[in-house]
C-alpha cells in the first residue's frame, strides 16, 4: 500500500514549482487531477525541444507522471462548478496563480475554508503576498538572480551565472511536498485543514545554507569562487594529464592522506596543517597540488586516491551520471506505459525508497483533457 493511499489533491499549478510537488505526491500513492486550460494545457506542453518520439515535450513529462488530467476553463461557471466539484472531493489544493486569480474565481482560501474546513490549500508564490511582490513576476531565473544564488554561482564575481537547471522552482516545490505532508499529519490529528503559503524567494534563501547563513550569522557576504568552497579546502576541480577531476578533501587525516597519495610533504606545513589554514592559503596551495596531479591521467588519480579515501571523481555528462546510477542498482530511468492511451513515457525515478510503501507509477503524463 502506498503511503499517501486515499488522499486526493486538486493540482490547479502549471509549469514547474507546483507540478513537482505534486508529482511527488502522486508518487507516494495520492489520486492527483491536474486540472488544465482547455486546448492550451500546461504552459509546459509546448516548451521544447527536446521531444519525445510523440511529439510530447520532456519538460512536461518530466513533472507531471501519475497524474489524472482533466480541462476547465476558470473563466466560465461551467468551468469554475467543474473545479469546484474536484475541490469538495479533494483533501489538499495545489496553485501558484498571481496572487488573487483564484480569488476572483470565487476558489480562495477565504472562500472555500468554511464549506470545506478539512481542506489543505497551498499557494505557491514568487516573492510572498506583500503588495510590492505582488509586482514580481515569479520566474526562475528572475529568483536566481534578485535572491544572490547567481552572485555566488559561476567562475568569479565579474561573472554571475545561473544554476543549470531551475533549481529554485524545484527546491519550492519540495518544501510545498513536506509542507502538505505535514498539514496531512495535523489534520490526520486535529480534523483541520490550513493554508499553506510557499514563495520562490524564501525557498531559495534557505536553501543557500551555510553560504545565506554565513551573512545572517557573520554579516559575511559570499562572493563566487568559481569551483571552490568557501569553506573547505582542497575541495574544487583540478587538472590532469588528459581532463579534469573532483577532489574533495573533508577534514585534515583525509588531507595527509592525500598529500601520501602525491608525496607531497605540506601536511605539517603551518599554512596547511588545518582546514582554516588551507582555506586562508588556497591559492598557494593549489599552486603546489597542480604541479603533481597534471603528471597522471584522471582515472589514475581517481582510482588511488579513491582507494585510500580520499574523495575523487569524474565531471560526467548527465549521460554518464544516469549509468553510474544504473551500474550501482539505483535504476535511475523508468518506462511508463499509460493504461489510457497506450503512451510509453520514460522518466527520471523518484529517489526515495520506502521499505513499507514503495513508490509507485500507475500513470504516465496526462494527454491533455484525458480524463475529461
Amino acid at each position: 500500500m502506498s503511503a499517501l493511499r486515499g488522499i486526493k489533491v486538486a493540482d490547479f499549478s502549471r509549469v514547474l514549482a507546483g507540478p513537482y510537488a505534486t508529482m511527488l505526491l502522486g508518487d507516494m500513492g495520492a489520486t492527483v487531477v491536474k486540472i488544465e486550460r482547455p486546448e492550451v494545457g500546461d504552459d509546459t506542453r509546448s516548451w521544447g525541444p527536446p521531444f519525445d518520439s510523440e511529439g510530447r515535450s520532456t519538460y512536461f513529462d518530466s513533472v507531471n507522471r501519475n497524474k489524472l488530467g482533466v480541462t476547465a476553463d476558470l473563466t466560465t461557471l461551467e468551468g469554475r462548478e467543474k473545479a469546484l466539484a474536484i475541490i469538495s472531493e479533494s483533501d489538499v489544493l495545489v496553485e501558484n496563480f498571481a496572487t488573487g486569480t483564484m480569488e476572483k474565481f470565487g476558489l480562495g482560501y477565504e472562500q472555500l475554508k468554511d464549506e470545506f474546513p478539512r481542506l489543505i490549500y497551498c499557494s505557491i508564490s514568487g516573492f510572498g503576498n506583500s503588495e510590492q511582490a505582488q509586482a514580481l513576476p515569479g520566474y526562475d531565473l528572475l529568483v536566481q538572480a534578485i535572491s544572490g544564488l547567481m552572485s555566488i554561482t559561476g567562475p568569479d564575481a565579474e561573472h554571475p551565472t545561473k544554476v543549470g537547471v531551475a533549481l529554485v522552482d524545484v527546491i519550492a516545490g519540495l518544501h510545498t511536498s513536506l509542507g502538505i505532508t505535514s498539514a496531512l499529519v495535523h489534520r490526520a490529528e486535529s480534523g483541520r485543514g490550513q493554508k499553506i503559503e510557499i514563495n520562490l524567494l524564501s525557498s531559495i534563501l534557505s536553501a543557500m545554507v551555510n553560504q545565506s547563513g554565513a551573512f545572517a550569522g557573520a554579516g559575511v557576504v559570499p562572493t563566487a569562487l568559481g569551483n571552490a568552497h568557501p569553506s573547505i579546502a582542497p575541495y574544487e576541480v583540478y587538472p590532469t594529464q588528459d581532463k579534469q577531476i573532483v577532489i574533495a578533501v573533508g577534514n585534515d587525516l583525509q588531507f595527509v592522506k592525500f598529500c601520501n597519495v602525491l608525496g607531497l610533504e605540506i601536511f605539517n606545513d603551518q599554512r596547511f596543517v588545518t582546514n582554516i589554514a588551507r582555506v586562508i592559503h588556497r591559492s598557494e596551495l593549489n599552486v603546489l597540488l597542480s604541479r603533481v596531479l597534471i603528471r597522471k591521467s584522471a582515472v589514475e588519480w581517481i582510482e588511488t586516491l579513491t582507494q585510500v579515501g580520499v574523495p575523487a571523481g569524474p565531471i560526467n555528462t548527465i549521460e554518464e551520471g544516469m549509468a553510474l546510477a544504473d551500474r550501482l542498482g539505483l535504476n535511475p530511468i523508468i518506462s511508463i506505459k499509460d493504461y489510457r492511451d497506450g503512451h510509453i513515457s520514460k522518466t527520471v525515478a523518484n529517489p526515495i525508497v520506502f521499505s513499507e510503501t514503495p513508490i509507485e507509477y500507475p500513470l504516465g503524463p496526462p494527454t491533455l483533457g484525458i480524463d475529461d
